[in-house]
């Protein structure tokens, strides 16, 4: 993996970029495309503000 701080390859139970994307991206644009269909963007938007609040105050 070039520009990896791995020498061979990525350790097992860490979670990289890539995988976090694969896992987050599908599912964050099928709540954004349902979110818009019934406008309730706002209240998306709140709710994933909110858990990224709570995620980062669990995390300190």
């Amino acid at each position: 993996m070039p520009g990896s701080p791995y020498f061979d390859e990525v350790p097992k139970g860490i979670l990289t970029w890539p995988k976090l994307l694969t896992y987050t991206t599908p599912p964050l644009i099928l709540t954004l495309f349902f979110a818009s269909k019934y406008d309730l963007l706002l209240e998306t938007f709140s709710i994933l503000a909110l858990s990224f609040i709570i995620i980062g105050l669990f995390r300190k």
